[in-house]
């Protein structure tokens, strides 16, 4: 597997977790300061945040791997260039076809 690829799935998954982080720390905050005026608003205003995390964690992983797809785009198209047969995106190098048995 290409670094930048390693790179780009590593990003994805940290900026969605700092993003679910942040949100989860505001609603926690929210609860803390509201808990003790009526328990259907906060829970009302929980839900609701929790629902936009959600929509946010799905955000961030599409744009991830978004991303991910452009740059094996991109060094596909960079190897075409250096004369280079590109191998497919799930292609996987195995050394050595030996397992132990016959076939």
């Amino acid at each position: 597997m290409h670094p930048l690829t390693v790179a780009s799935g590593a990003a994805g998954r940290l900026a969605h977790y700092a993003v679910s982080g942040v949100v989860g720390g505001l609603i926690i905050r929210g609860v803390t300061k509201r808990a003790p005026d009526g328990q259907p608003a906060v829970r009302k205003a929980l839900v609701g945040g929790i629902a936009r995390g959600i929509v946010v964690g799905r955000w961030v992983a599409s744009a991830a791997e978004e991303a991910r797809l452009k740059a094996g785009d991109m060094i596909a198209e960079a190897r075409t260039t250096l004369g280079e047969e590109a191998p497919p995106p799930s292609a996987v190098n195995v050394a050595d076809d030996d397992h132990g048995h016959e076939h």
